[in-house]
């Protein structure tokens, strides 16, 4: 992990002769040419387990929900190997996500992680969250076991973000 002399802290992802490409945690807006970047001698983690459940945090894992610093965690490194296919645990059983187009043309597994594309406003936000609304209502109905679902919003304005746990909460 590097950091600024704004204080703003990256990733260095590419180091070259001449140049070093670096990812910003936060705003570059104070970032400039000719900027001192240090080392900060320290690997990249985050928080991780489930003091992590229901928290909005940003991508260091600092919590941004005003709920204040999160309760007993556990810490993972960013960068580590992913488990080859033989080592990962199979998925086998189905997960319902409640809207019939999708659970007969592109079914889901438990355990599988679900990347959904697509152009602008063409409803990517509202299959994800009414598939997490409907396993809240699985769960509660006692069919299924507890079944964790992680939102992840890159690139979402703040007060899109603010909607979404609005209507998160209150279901």
């Amino acid at each position: 992990m590097v950091e600024f002399a704004s204080g703003v802290k990256g990733i260095a992802l590419n180091l070259e002769n001449e140049n070093v490409g670096i990812v910003v945690f936060g705003s570059d807006t104070a970032i400039k040419e000719g900027d001192l970047v240090k080392r900060t001698g320290s690997i990249v983690d985050v928080p991780a387990g489930k003091a992590m459940l229901g928290r909005v945090v940003d991508a260091l894992g600092v919590p941004i929900d005003g709920f204040g610093a999160l309760s007993d965690h556990e810490r993972r490194r960013v960068e580590v190997k992913a488990p080859g296919i033989i080592e990962r645990k199979s998925v086998h059983e189905p997960m319902q996500t409640g809207l019939k187009a999708v659970d007969s043309l592109v079914p889901i597994g438990r355990g599988q992680r679900e990347l959904i594309i697509g152009d602008r406003q063409t409803g990517k936000t509202a299959i994800a969250i009414d598939t997490i609304l409907n396993q809240k209502q699985m769960f509660s109905r006692g069919t299924s076991e507890t079944l964790y679902c992680v939102y992840v919003a890159i690139g979402q304005k703040r007060s899109t973000v603010a909607q979404l746990v609005q209507i998160l909460s209150e279901s």
